[in-house]
């Protein structure tokens, strides 16, 4: 392996042709989630989620080796799912999607409901 290269990942000075993709715009939003008064004080609690389009592998030094520009592509496919997760679990998956100029994701899979 050279300096320049990473197993299929390709590291050159100039930007490379990635394919950009277009992301639907996602109508109106619907009504947002809504719960129940505060009957449970746990509704209340803020969360942070986090969106995860896919994982990477490569080294220390691949990574330190790493330039502008350079392209990493992740495990998933475009159409795969994207997974929302609470403190490092998958919660819910959903789809990339955008609205106006930002993403976001439209919840596709949901477990089933905690009953808290």
């Amino acid at each position: 392996m050279t300096q320049d290269t990473w197993p299929g990942i390709e590291l050159i000075d100039e930007p490379l042709p990635a394919h950009t993709i277009t992301l639907e715009e996602a109508a109106e939003p619907q009504a947002t989630v809504a719960l129940a008064p505060a009957v449970n004080p746990l509704h209340a609690v803020d969360i942070r989620l986090q969106a995860c389009v896919g994982e990477v592998v490569l080294t220390v030094g691949e990574l330190l080796g790493a330039r502008e520009q350079a392209v990493l592509p992740v495990d998933r496919t475009l159409d795969a799912p994207v997974d929302l997760l609470l403190n490092g679990r998958v919660v819910a998956r959903g789809q990339l999607v955008a609205v106006e100029d930002r993403f976001a994701v439209r919840v596709t899979e949901l477990p089933l409901p905690l009953g808290i």
